[in-house]
This record gives C-alpha cells, sequence and structure tokens, in this order.
C-alpha cells in the first residue's frame, strides 16, 4: 500500500511540473522552448479553442488517466499470483456493465456541446470588411486583395543567407500579409497545383487550399504584432519552406500600406512574378 501512495505522489509530482511549464508563447512570436501548449490566442476562434482545450479537455483527460493508472496498480498489486492465489469466478455485474457504457456516453456529450458551438463559430463568417485570397503555389504563396485595388503578390520565405537582424529563420517571408486590427478579415484559401495548408495557430485558422476549389474562414486580430504560421498540408519537397506572416497594424498604418502596396504591386504582371520566383527556388 505505501508503494500506491508513493507512486501516486511521484505522477502527482510530475503532472504538477508539467503544468508549470509555460502554456503559451510570445503573442506575435513563434513557439518558445518547453513550450507545451498553443500560442496566445488574438483571435475570438482562437480563445475558445484554448478555453476548450484547457479548461475543459485537459482536466477530463487527466482525471481519466488518473483513474484508469490507479486501476491499474491496484490489479497488478492486489490480483497478481502472490497476493491473489484464488481467483474470483465472478464474470458478470450488471452496475458495472452499465457504467462503463454510460459514463463514457455522458463524457462525450460534455466534449460535443461545446466543439459544435466552437466550429459554428469557425465555419459561420461575420460580416466581413475586407477579403484576402490566398494560393498555394509549390512552394510559396500568392496574396490578393480583391477590396483594395485587387492588387497581387507573392510571399516567399527568406533564405539563411538573406537574413537580417530579428528575422526568423524559416518563418520570415519577403513580403507579409498586413491586415487592420479589430477588422473582420474574410480569407478565400485554395491552391494552384496540389493541396496546401493555410495555418495560423495564434488565429485559430487551418484551411485547406486545394485546386480548383475555393474555401474560406475569417479571423479578426485584437491586437498588433506579427505572427507566422506555416503550410499544413504535404505538398512536395519544399513543403518547410513556405511560411505565412501577418503582420496586423492599426488602421492608420494599413491604411498607408494599401497606399504604397497599389503602386508596388499593382502593375506587376502575376505570371511574369511567378515564374520569376519559381526560378529562383530552383537556382
Amino acid at each position: 500500500m505505501n508503494r500506491i501512495f508513493r507512486l501516486g505522489g511521484s505522477l502527482v509530482a510530475g503532472i504538477s511540473a508539467l503544468l508549470a511549464l509555460p502554456l503559451q508563447a510570445v503573442a506575435g512570436g513563434p513557439a518558445e522552448d518547453w513550450q507545451i501548449g498553443f500560442q496566445e490566442a488574438v483571435t475570438p476562434v482562437m480563445h475558445e479553442i484554448v478555453w476548450f482545450h484547457n479548461q475543459l479537455l485537459l482536466p477530463i483527460i487527466i482525471v481519466i488517466s488518473l483513474f484508469v493508472g490507479a486501476l491499474m496498480l491496484i490489479v497488478m498489486i492486489r490480483f497478481n499470483r502472490r497476493s491473489n492465489p484464488v481467483p474470483s469466478k465472478t464474470t458478470h455485474h450488471t452496475l458495472l456493465e452499465v457504467a462503463w457504457t454510460i459514463i463514457p456516453v455522458l463524457i462525450l456529450v460534455v466534449i460535443a456541446i461545446p466543439s459544435f458551438r466552437i466550429l459554428y463559430l469557425q465555419r459561420e463568417i461575420p460580416p466581413a470588411d475586407m477579403t484576402i485570397k490566398a494560393t498555394g503555389n509549390q512552394w510559396y504563396w500568392t496574396y490578393e486583395y480583391p477590396d483594395h485595388g485587387n492588387f497581387i503578390f507573392d510571399s516567399l520565405m527568406i533564405e539563411d543567407e538573406d537574413l537580417k537582424e530579428g528575422q526568423l529563420r524559416l518563418l520570415a517571408v519577403d513580403n507579409e500579409v498586413v491586415v487592420p486590427v479589430g477588422q473582420v478579415v474574410r480569407m478565400i484559401v485554395t491552391g494552384s497545383d496540389v493541396i496546401h495548408n493555410w495555418a495560423m495557430p495564434a488565429f485559430g485558422i487551418k484551411m485547406d487550399g486545394i485546386p480548383g476549389r475555393l474555401n474560406e474562414t475569417w479571423f479578426m486580430a485584437e491586437q498588433t504584432g506579427v505572427y507566422y504560421g506555416q503550410c499544413s498540408e504535404l505538398c512536395g519537397v519544399r513543403h518547410a519552406f513556405m511560411p505565412i506572416a501577418v503582420r496586423v497594424v492599426s488602421e492608420a498604418d494599413f491604411a498607408i500600406w494599401i497606399e504604397r502596396a497599389r503602386e508596388e504591386f499593382a502593375s506587376a504582371d502575376p505570371a511574369v512574378s511567378q515564374s520569376t520566383q519559381i526560378a529562383q527556388i530552383q537556382n
């Protein structure tokens, strides 16, 4: 019995140590060392996802794990051949069988109700303040701003030898997506060649870009900063090298950027731009 208490104490201490590790990264930054949870939520959808995971799923999982672990210890110690040389002949226990059927069903219902609510929040797009179209290519992203002059630009990862001070390896890009803080952004996601996935952890977004199909999602960033994501669908040899960077700025700064972007990108021929970028990647 003392061994059971010691093992139980060790288990609780281990769980406590894990929970003491940082559960979130700094807003706008990449994952941190020893991080075991989500990045800090900066959209309504991600706030709901974090709550669902941390406040509902984790407690349920911990309780179930402790309960099953305790049962296994009791069975191993009390019902081994040495401690229990004459085993019981019991084959059925009606109440126990009903309990192990009903309790898991109730647990799944408790999990299902808020999860359906979050799915509805993700899929039901509110009236949008602006629209951005993201097209996945092998292996970079193309963005269109149809509400602001319909200009188009490509966004490629900055190679190691071209990184400047403060830029993040494998995450920094040459042309960031820029959006205003506090506005609803409707994202249209598609692919030009194979299936890609536009994923932004801090926004709670993970949307496939499928050739010949337009998928849509939305976000509303609640604070300024630079947020990073990556393609999350295996799309070829350079799948790991097509990051996503979204810069959230004030409305005034966004208006300034829009004017500059119209001049810089509006006259660019997308076909020429993409072929040039592909040639740079292949070289």
